[in-house]
């Protein structure tokens, strides 16, 4: 079979994504296949919806664009991780950054949810350290943020449990032995369990943020969630306790907190610092490493606030919460 490689280096842009679309239009392609992290995935499944449907991305495009649904079906495509992290082989939007904007928006249609996903922990056994911790970090996040989700429904919260204690397990594991072929299987079905939760039951705060983040410095995603979960966590406890003190997300926390340190009597401060310490340890960056500086939060935030992950989230924060959090992620 005839093939043509376009590679993507870094978080993909719409402007990647129009030169994949040029290169396999050119080839007369009827299959893509993304191969690699999330990034590659992504692009893969803008590349195979923008395909057929030619004209402005931005047409299509959330946020920055007018977000209208495709006109005609996404190509046939095929998924491939080679990371456990993102779970985008399983989801039906593509992640792109639109710089002029500095923001990073989704592409969605139904039909951009690959056709076949092969999950292979094996394809994850190179991984550097920074990678393994920075991925894996994303993947506790996408099993976490659809649990405590106003939309979470009984069968996502099984994916949800199920990928938490996997990754609570094996994360310091997989960090410490890349070679562990159990903590690697572990972190690869927490990806998915992640992909398949945030697919239905939405995310939170924590991606609310990644993408404007993500669009305006040179941050990577994984690494951008891994910072931001303990302070989202910090502040949707004090915010529920104060304003919604009967709200279900207080007693999805306590059993966040139950399923990430493995004792029943954990509190609630017990999971957030569960959290926080193991970001210590595996050496997450601050913020400020990026370029990020107190001036720019309050952007940060308005960019934040309208975006459909931030919607998931179990309660509304305030701006001032919002920049806050962003304070203790610098």
């Amino acid at each position: 079979m005839p093939l043509s490689d376009f590679s993507v280096s870094g978080e993909p842009s719409v402007e990647t994504a129009l030169q994949g679309v040029q290169q396999a239009r050119a080839f007369g392609a009827d299959l893509v296949i993304g191969i690699g992290g999330g990034s590659p995935i992504d692009a893969a499944k803008a590349i195979a919806a923008l395909l057929a449907n030619p004209g402005d991305p931005f047409e299509f495009l959330e946020v920055v664009g007018r977000g209208r649904p495709l006109r005609q079906p996404a190509l046939p495509t095929i998924a491939i991780p080679t990371t456990a992290g993102t779970g985008a082989e399983v989801t039906r939007n593509a992640v792109l950054a639109a710089p002029e904007q500095r923001v990073k928006v989704s592409l969605r249609h139904a039909s951009m949810l690959p056709d076949i996903a092969l999950v292979d922990p094996q394809l994850t056994y190179d991984m550097p350290r920074a990678v393994t911790a920075s991925t894996g970090l994303d993947a506790l996040t996408q099993c976490l943020e659809p649990f405590v989700s106003h939309l979470a429904t009984p069968l996502t919260d099984g994916f949800c449990r199920e990928g938490m204690a996997r990754a609570a397990r094996s994360l310091r594991q997989v960090c410490a032995d890349g070679s562990d072929s159990d903590a690697r299987r572990d972190l690869a079905l927490a990806s998915l369990c992640g992909g398949l939760a945030l697919a239905n039951a939405k995310l939170g705060a924590v991606h609310g943020f990644a993408g404007p983040v993500g669009g305006m410095f040179e941050a990577p995603h994984g690494a951008v969630c891994a910072r931001l979960l303990p302070h989202v966590m910090e502040a949707n406890v004090r915010a529920l306790q104060e304003r919604e003190p009967h709200s279900p997300a207080i007693a999805r926390y306590q059993e966040v907190a139950t399923i990430l340190t493995g004792h029943r009597d954990a509190t609630l401060a017990d999971g957030v610092a569960w959290v926080q310490q193991l970001g210590e340890q595996l050496s997450v960056p601050g913020f400020a490493s990026y370029g990020m500086q107190q001036s720019d939060l309050e952007q940060i935030v308005a960019k934040a606030m309208p975006s459909s992950s931030m919607q998931g989230n179990p309660i509304a924060l305030t701006e001032a919460e919002l920049i806050q959090v962003l304070e203790r992620a610098l």
